[in-house]
């Protein structure tokens, strides 16, 4: 049984019932004789009608009140003679109101659906435009989104993709869903997802009201969802598209105005978009500076310092082998000062490696951290499971936090072994640092942890920060290794 055909049977049965309602209500009004006038009774039937069903309804009842009313109040009962003018006027006069009411009352209700449904889509759209203008995560926005979607537009499915540059299109969001097929993070080529495809060539919004004859694995993903039709709404930044938004119907068709009420949250997201893509190149030119900074510095200090201490240190050891044996205190303090300047420049060099670490830039992630670790004060476990380079700034982001972690864990936390450890899934760098020490540790006191949080989320990444008293720190970070936006 279809919708339509239920709600169809729902306005009839009511129809009925109202008019042999009013029809005995009147009849016992009517007495022994029957009064032209409390034909207006009829407008119980009507009015209710009218609301919940519509002015087609509202007039077939009034139509059928007219004749009830004859047929069953006015005398001669069981007719539908009239006995005078007043009884017809009084009849048309009844069937005009009950027309012009059941229009008032059909378009009342309208009126107030659509503003109710204004209501909720500015109310929608203000709660998606604060998350917008405070610059929440990604994944947040658009689960809010999703969320938002489905109840305001009737939808039973609702998603968020990206493209990609590679060509792709990436699930970011996704709600209401039967199985895992377009799961989050799930990439697909837009061909394959016949919406999506011709949303991306065209840059408007695509309505498909039947996936029964579309053919394609995403038509068939689709349909096993249940999923009947749907809407595709680019998400335009500038003059290229970022991606789009999904709606689907288990039900039929979705509404006309689908689209434009699409429209407003496609734009909220482009300007999301575009601001977060912005930011977060200015934070990475800025993490970039900081990085060419640290390689100019180790590169003079290497080139200039370093060379100048070695060059001093060899004229000390010349003149100190030029020292008559006679002269054995001068021997001494120069000797004593030859060891004092190869102490300075071993020490040079350790500070020269810890601003920006060779061995990361030729060997990868792997070795430079085993480094750190031979020189950790304390044991370090460590599992790197990561088989090939990964991004630069994704592979010194967390060469520092592992950097600074250990030098926290060995100032601080009086730990006996810290665990570290490093993977790759879903995109995503996973990174954890945990050690058994004092724990207490806490980013609002100022400690190297706000500085590892900024560089982190320069990077688009996640930081979190589990430290209980006497129950050791943990430290665990995610970063994407490609820009979200």
């Amino acid at each position: 049984m279809t919708l339509s055909f239920r709600r169809w049977l729902n306005a009839w049965s009511a129809s009925v019932a109202l008019v042999a309602a009013v029809t005995g209500a009147a009849k016992l009004l009517a007495g022994p004789t029957a009064v032209p006038g409390l034909s207006v009774l009829y407008l119980l039937a009507v009015l209710p009608v009218a609301v919940v069903w519509g002015v087609r309804f509202a007039i077939a009842v009034s139509v059928a009140s007219t004749l009830a009313f004859d047929f069953f109040v006015l005398p001669p009962v069981y007719s539908l003679q009239l006995t005078d003018r007043e009884e017809g006027f009084s009849l048309a006069v009844f069937l005009i109101t009950a027309a012009v009411v059941s229009g008032l009352a059909a378009r009342s209700r309208r009126d107030a659906q659509e503003s109710a449904q204004l209501g909720r889509e500015q109310g929608a759209l203000r709660r998606v435009a604060t998350l917008v203008a405070r610059g929440a995560p990604p994944a947040e926005l658009f689960a809010a989104v999703a969320a938002e979607l489905g109840p305001l537009l009737g939808a039973d499915a609702t998603g968020i993709a990206r493209f990609e540059a590679d060509g792709t299109a990436t699930v970011v969001a996704r709600l209401g869903h039967r199985n895992d097929a377009m799961a989050v993070g799930t990439r697909v080529m837009p061909e394959q997802v016949g919406a999506f495809g011709a949303a991306l060539a065209r840059g408007q919004s695509v309505r498909v009201d039947d996936y029964g004859p579309v053919p394609g694995h995403f038509a068939a993903v689709v349909r096993a969802e249940g999923v009947r039709a749907s809407v595709a709404c680019p998400i335009a930044v500038g003059d290229g598209l970022w991606g789009l938004m999904i709606v689907g119907s288990r039900r039929g068709p979705l509404p006309a105005a689908t689209e434009q009420r699409m429209a407003g949250f496609a734009e909220l997201l482009g300007i999301y978009a575009e601001s977060r893509g912005r930011l977060m190149a200015s934070r990475a030119r800025v993490v970039a500076a900081a990085d060419d900074a640290r390689r100019r510095i180790e590169r003079d200090l290497h080139d200039g310092a370093q060379q100048e201490l070695i060059a001093l240190t060899f004229q000390l050891k010349a003149a100190l082998a030029a020292v008559p044996a006679e002269y054995h205190e001068l021997g001494v303090e120069l000797n004593s000062l030859a060891d004092g300047m190869s102490g300075l420049q071993d020490e040079l060099q350790r500070i020269a490696r810890g601003i920006h670490p060779a061995v990361l830039a030729k060997g990868g992630l792997e070795p430079a951290l085993n480094v750190l670790a031979r020189r950790a004060p304390m044991p370090i476990e460590l599992n790197v499971a990561v088989e090939e380079r990964l991004p630069e700034r994704v592979e010194l982001a967390v060469y520092y936090v592992v950097s600074e972690m250990l030098t926290n864990a060995a100032k601080h936390a009086q730990a006996s072994v810290v665990q570290v450890a490093v993977e790759v899934h879903d995109g995503r760098l996973h990174l954890s640092v945990c050690d058994d020490g004092v724990g207490g540790a806490d980013p609002a006191r100022g400690s190297g942890l706000v500085g590892v949080k900024d560089r982190i989320e320069a990077l688009d990444g996640v930081t979190s920060v589990q430290s209980p008293l006497g129950a050791g720190t943990a430290v665990k970070v995610e970063l994407p290794l490609e820009p979200v936006l």
